[in-house]
């Protein structure tokens, strides 16, 4: 079948790159341009492979472990977190560090301190394996267990109904999330919640987005990795709200021609690690396949922007140089 001439783009705003994951890529390339030697990174910086092979190719060298770096190097740590032993390897390996975790994931840490500080046990909602649930429950390991979904809460042991806390990863499904929740508080009817919300405000604003255009759209394409939690919730949420078909790409060179039988109308969003090149080049495709008429479809509007890791800013301004992050933020966004 060729190409629709009258298809429709339903364009997900807001969409792409957290302010997290803008402060953590930002922190790599000002590091890049202020130190004169290796800028060693501990796991991806984001779960992005665009964004990771450019940093790559600007000279970052992308490691799994801190024992992987040469004593005494410089080495970024994630977006996603370290738990304290990762920490304290990189003390006794003499390792300068420059911490890029964001901001509400540390939140969702210090809680974990504070609630195993008070004996409760503490139900971390989230995927096990993943490096910021793995930073999370290394904060406070006797305390944690990790409820991976709902079909995990049956087996949930707890020392005391009557001290026991939920907290989640930052990037799950606002809606499972919350299912997971309700059937632990149904076995648990004491169970505490966190302070204030753990899944972040770009995790919940996109997914609001996707559940504006889903049921509009015959298809709903999502710009993200495969190891991007959140871009991968933003696939799920969309056939969750009524998309007959979705799909989650990494580029353009992932789409398929089958996609498009019968389409009239396709969604576009992207996941929070995701620079904005990769919409456009999406967008571009669309359009030579014949969908031209992009429509914008905004859900909320984001202005939030964290302040550089602070070893960081403390070392640029010894040396009089000025956060020009905003800058960097927009030369990024255009780069193709």
């Amino acid at each position: 079948m060729g190409p629709v001439s009258t298809g429709t783009v339903l364009l997900a705003e807001p969409r792409g790159y957290c302010a997290g994951v803008d402060r953590a890529v930002v922190a790599v390339e000002r590091a890049l341009e202020h130190y004169d030697e290796t800028v060693y990174v501990r796991h991806e910086i984001v779960h992005n492979k665009y964004v990771v092979d450019r940093l790559r190719e600007k000279g970052a060298v992308f490691v799994d472990e801190v024992d992987e770096v040469p004593e005494g190097s410089l080495v970024i740590f994630s977006a996603h977190g370290i738990s304290p032993a990762v920490r304290e390897m990189a003390k006794q390996r003499n390792l300068r560090t420059i911490d890029a975790t964001c901001p509400l994931v540390t939140k969702v840490h210090k809680e974990a301190v504070r609630f195993a500080r008070e004996d409760y046990d503490i139900l971390l909602v989230g995927h096990e394996g993943h490096e910021e649930v793995e930073g999370t429950a290394g904060e406070a390991p006797e305390h944690v267990q990790i409820v991976n979904g709902p079909e995990d809460v049956d087996s949930v042991q707890v020392r005391d109904p009557e001290k026991v806390v939920w907290l989640s990863q930052t990037t799950l499904s606002v809606d499972e999330t919350m299912e997971t929740v309700d059937l632990l508080r149904k076995r648990f009817p004491k169970l505490q919640s966190p302070p204030s919300d753990d899944i972040c405000y770009a995790t919940q604003n996109r997914q609001v987005a996707v559940k504006k255009i889903a049921p509009e759209s015959d298809l709903v394409l999502v710009v993200g990795s495969p190891n991007s939690s959140n871009s991968v919730r933003l696939m799920e949420v969309a056939l969750e709200a009524g998309a007959p078909q979705a799909h989650r790409i990494d580029s353009v060179q992932e789409l398929r021609d089958e996609w498009f039988d019968g389409v009239s109308t396709v969604g576009v969003t992207s996941g929070a690690s995701v620079p904005e090149v990769l919409v456009q080049q999406l967008l571009q495709e669309l359009e030579r396949r014949g969908y031209g008429d992009v429509k914008p479809v905004r859900t909320a509007t984001e202005d939030l922007m964290f302040s550089l890791p602070r070893e960081l800013r403390v070392e640029m301004r010894a040396a009089g140089e000025v956060d020009t992050r905003q800058r960097a933020s927009a030369r990024r966004a255009q780069e193709s």
